[in-house]
């Protein structure tokens, strides 16, 4: 009989819980979710709580939770949430710093425990914990990802369907380069059904959809207090299940530069290709000058944000 697959969740908060739930509904595997000692009672007791789900909603998953890094081994695929939110007062230093002591940490127990698995990381600041996750784990590029384009541009593509009152299933959008205020909702890129969004929504409107979608993470802190799960637990289960199930979707990841875009050794934004041996493609799609200089800038901003890492 053919085995189930395993997906490993590090870290048990509210967007570990959440991805816990999607991945057994949509039957994609066993679910393990991780986290430290002192929290090994959250990541069971959800585990427990999404287990006893299992008959009223007719899906078939074994989930567990652990503390033992150990218990990850024969991974397929893992996906890191683990770390801090930045909290008010909080410098993206101060968030760096800590962050960084806790990927190299999971990092090293994905290496030891799970050599064969594909890497998703949520984890922020997205782009510099992503990297720091395929520097210290030492797998394969196209076996590393960050989850950030995939979350954009839905929140770009709600935004829109919003303005106009249609469905968010006529839109399709495209975000590329740095998670954060530097990444470039590419306007070229996003229509309704084929029809581009310039036609249809004035460009101070489009504007003001941007920078919504620019400071979209920022706005959800606002109002609830703590950092949104919903939507990134689903834009990451979207991109593992296009690995597990080999559906080689086109969307938008932190993924390695090789060249594309004029860009070398960083992780940024771009659309892939996501098929059963990772990120099989990157996909190089034509730029307006203004998009170009925008997605230099970003490059820029990541690179900062490396060389801080650096020196940590």
């Amino acid at each position: 009989m053919p085995q189930r697959k395993k997906i490993v969740l590090i870290g048990a908060g509210n967007i570990g819980g959440e991805l816990a739930s999607l991945a057994a509904r949509r039957q994609l595997g066993d679910v393990l979710l991780v986290d430290i000692p002192d929290k090994e009672g959250v990541a069971k007791g959800k585990a427990l709580d999404i287990s006893q789900a299992c008959a009223l909603e007719g899906f078939d998953a074994k989930i567990n939770g652990t503390s033992d890094y150990a218990d990850i081994a024969g991974a397929d695929v893992c996906i890191v949430t683990a770390g801090v939110p930045r909290k008010p007062g909080m410098s993206r230093d101060d968030l760096l710093a800590i962050n960084l002591k806790i990927i190299r940490s999971v990092a090293a127990g994905i290496k030891a425990n799970a050599p064969d698995a594909f890497v998703i990381v949520i984890s922020n600041p997205l782009d510099a914990m992503v990297y720091e996750m395929q520097k210290v784990t030492g797998f394969a590029r196209q076996k590393v990802v960050g989850m950030a384009g995939a979350l954009d541009a839905a929140r770009f593509s709600h935004f829109i369907a919003d303005e106009l009152n249609v469905s968010t299933k006529e839109v399709n959008a495209l975000v590329l380069g740095g998670h954060g205020d530097s990444m470039v909702p590419t306007l070229s890129y996003c229509t309704v059904n084929g029809v581009p969004v310039r036609q249809l929504i004035s460009r101070e409107k489009l504007d003001a959809i941007v920078t919504r979608t620019k400071k979209g993470g920022g706005e959800i802190v606002g109002l609830m207090g703590t950092s949104a799960y919903v939507a990134p637990a689903a834009g990451a289960i979207a991109m593992a299940a296009s690995y597990l199930l080999d559906q080689k979707r086109l969307i938008a990841c932190a993924a390695p530069t090789d060249g594309s875009y004029g860009l070398e050794g960083i992780y940024i934004g771009q659309p892939a290709i996501i098929g059963g041996a990772g990120v099989e493609k990157i996909v190089e799609v034509e730029l307006s000058d203004e998009e170009k200089a925008q997605l230099a800038k970003s490059a820029d901003a990541v690179r900062g944000l490396l060389a801080d890492a650096e020196k940590m």
